[in-house]
């Protein structure tokens, strides 16, 4: 029986332990990738001519044009899309009934969007999961043919999750391409529209810390989540644009307006005030001075007493 040839559609390095696991079963027939940063872009195109596979980039959702003609001189078997950043056009995916599939990081249907683990994290969800699925002419609503669910550790930023979805996603991808090889059919369940929820990528709005409604254990989830594609979740401190990156709740009370500034603690850490009169530790600060620890932050400018709004 030949291998299945997989051509794969992605959008940066999450998608790189993908590659080099289906690159190794010689399941991988090509590499297209979307939006891609310049360094991650050279690194795939040297990978691809040292292994002798085709590869294009589609930079913007016009250059998608070609899209249709390329896979057609790859004929491929299936098209895995693992973080691919754009929609396919009925024209793409006419190319073949039930060959295209997506690798969602999320739980699917109630997380759609660009971005779920930064809602996951925000939400403070125990578990996420990759949903695997169908595509159809719309962002994430094929019909699901499985979903490996993944715990979310206390504390996990969103780069830890990623990271760590990133390397379950190869092994859920070799293993989809497996069943491929060898299952004469693929089960799928049409998603219940009635539990779906689309989420847009996350705006500046989503990203500040409202300190007047969240309480801590929200502002922590935030923190996390924002951590460190967004250098921190957003605030300000005496005019100034101040992003929190790092921070936990403490077992300290407190009877003072939320977002005051309390105290340095022993370990380094900024005491901050939150509206259900609980304490949380700030240990690291980014903004326009850089990235410092809250210790460091401190001897720039006295802050006792200020309130982050």
């Amino acid at each position: 029986m030949e291998t299945k040839r997989i051509l794969i559609l992605c959008g940066g390095k999450f998608a790189f332990p993908s590659l080099q696991t289906l690159g190794i079963e010689k399941f991988l027939c090509g590499i297209g990738i979307g939006k891609g940063e310049k360094g991650v872009l050279s690194i795939l195109n040297q990978e691809s001519e040292n292994s002798g596979l085709p590869f294009r980039s589609f930079p913007n959702a016009e250059s998608l044009s070609g899209l249709r003609n390329w896979i057609e001189e790859i004929q491929p078997d299936y098209i895995f899309s693992i973080s691919f950043p754009f929609l396919l056009s009925e024209d793409v995916l006419s190319y073949g009934k039930n060959k295209f599939i997506n690798f969602h990081p999320g739980p699917l249907p109630e997380y759609r969007g660009p971005m779920p683990l930064f809602e996951v994290l925000r939400y403070q969800e125990k578990e996420t999961a990759i949903s695997v699925h169908f595509m159809n002419e719309e962002f994430d609503e094929g019909a699901i043919i499985l979903r490996e669910k993944l715990s979310i550790s206390q504390n996990e930023t969103y780069g830890e999750l990623a990271t760590k979805l990133s390397e379950r996603t190869a092994m859920v991808a070799l293993n989809m391409a497996h069943m491929l090889q060898f299952a004469s059919t693929i089960p799928c369940n049409e998603q219940d529209q009635s539990r779906a929820r689309y989420f847009e990528k996350p705006e500046v709005s989503d990203t500040f810390i409202q300190w007047n409604r969240m309480q801590a254990d929200e502002i922590i989830a935030l923190i996390n989540a924002c951590n460190p594609w967004n250098q921190g979740a957003d605030t300000m401190l005496v005019g100034q644009s101040v992003k929190l990156l790092a921070a936990k709740i403490s077992e300290e009370r407190h009877s003072d307006q939320p977002g005051k500034i309390l105290h340095l603690t022993p370990t380094g850490a900024v005491a901050v005030s939150c509206i259900d009169e609980k304490v949380i530790h700030i240990q690291i600060v980014a903004g326009d001075f850089g990235i410092l620890t809250a210790e460091q932050f401190v001897k720039t400018k006295s802050i006792s007493g200020y309130t982050f709004n």
